[in-house]
C-alpha cells in the first residue's frame, strides 16, 4: 500500500504545490491521477518513491518511509517510475542490455538477470525484439522497453506520468493494454497520471488535484458522469463520453456511463 499522510510540497523558492495531501493507495488498485497544467500531479507520484520528499507530512510505501534514508532503496525497488519521454530512461544499446541494467546494478547473478530480463520483455510484449537497437523502435516499443525495464526490478507499484503524450493512437494502445495485464497478473498496482480522460477507462478509481488539493477521489464511474469536474480541471473528453452524457440527459441511457463502443450498444439495447 502506498499512504500519503498530510504531505505538503513546495520548490525551492517557490508557491506551494501540494497542501495537506491524504491518500491511501492498496496494493492491486488502478488509479487515475488528473488535473490541469501545475496542479502538482508530478509532483505528487515523484515522492512516491523518495524522488522528491516533502516538507510536512510523509509517504509510505509498504510500511517503508521515504522520510527515513534506510528505507529508500527498498522503496524505490518497490515503485517503479515511467515518464513522458522513454528516451530518457533508455540506457542500453540493445534491448536487453536496457532491461538488464537494473538487476546488474542489484548485484544480482546473471542466470537471475537472465531470468528477470526475459520475463519483463514478455510481459510488454519484446521478446522477439530483445537484440534490436532501441533507436530502430517505435514510440510505442520504446515506452514498452522503459516498462520493461521497470518490470526487471520486480515491483509492487507502477507509477505512469503521462506515458502516452508523446506516441501515436498505434503507441498509446500498446502501452495501455500493456499496463491492464499487469494490474490483471501479477497485480500490480498502477498509478497512472493523464490529462486525458480516455486514459483513466481501465482505472477503478480517480484522484483529482487542483491547485494542489485533492477535489474529487471516488470511483472511475463516477467520475466519468462529473462533466462540470471535467470542465473545470480542463480535461479532454473522449467522443464515447460525449454521446453517452448526452444520451444519459436524454434519459436514452440508464446506469453507469460505458466505458467503451461495445459497452455503449449493449446499453442501448437492453
Amino acid at each position: 500500500m502506498i499512504e500519503v499522510k498530510g504531505v505538503s510540497f513546495n520548490y525551492p523558492e517557490g508557491p506551494r504545490v501540494l497542501s495537506d495531501i491524504q491518500l491511501a493507495i492498496p496494493t492491486g488498485d488502478y488509479v487515475g491521477i488528473v488535473g490541469p497544467n501545475g496542479s502538482g500531479k508530478s509532483t505528487l507520484v515523484r515522492l512516491f518513491n523518495g524522488l522528491l520528499l516533502p516538507q510536512s507530512g510523509t509517504v509510505l510505501v509498504d510500511g517503508l518511509d521515504v522520510l527515513n534514508r534506510r528505507d529508500r532503496p527498498a522503496i524505490r525497488q518497490k515503485v517503479g517510475l515511467v515518464f513522458q519521454n522513454p528516451e530518457n530512461q533508455i540506457v542500453g544499446t540493445i534491448v536487453e542490455d536496457d532491461v538488464a541494467f537494473g538487476p546488474e546494478n542489484l548485484g544480482l547473478s546473471t542466470p537471475v538477470i537472465r531470468q528477470r530480463v526475459d520475463e519483463a520483455l514478455a510481459r510488454v510484449g519484446l521478446g522477439d525484439l530483445k537484440d534490436r537497437s532501441p533507436s530502430t523502435l517505435s514510440g510505442g516499443q520504446k515506452q514498452r522497453l522503459a516498462i520493461g525495464s521497470v518490470l526487471a526490478m520486480l515491483p509492487y507499484h507502477l507509477v505512469l506520468d503521462e506515458p502516452l503524450s508523446m506516441l501515436d493512437p498505434t503507441g498509446r494502445e500498446e502501452v495501455l493494454s500493456v499496463v491492464a495485464r499487469l494490474n490483471r497478473d501479477p497485480g500490480i498496482t498502477v498509478v497512472y497520471v493523464t490529462h486525458a480522460l480516455e486514459e483513466l477507462l481501465q482505472s477503478n478509481r480517480v484522484v483529482a488535484l487542483s491547485e494542489g488539493k485533492v477535489i474529487f477521489d471516488g470511483p472511475t464511474a463516477r467520475f466519468l458522469g462529473e462533466g462540470d469536474l471535467h470542465r473545470k480541471l480542463d480535461l479532454e473528453v473522449p467522443p464515447l463520453l460525449k454521446i453517452a452524457s448526452g444520451l444519459k440527459k436524454a434519459n436514452l441511457l440508464k446506469g453507469e456511463l460505458p466505458r467503451d463502443l461495445a459497452s455503449l450498444v449493449e446499453a442501448l439495447c437492453s
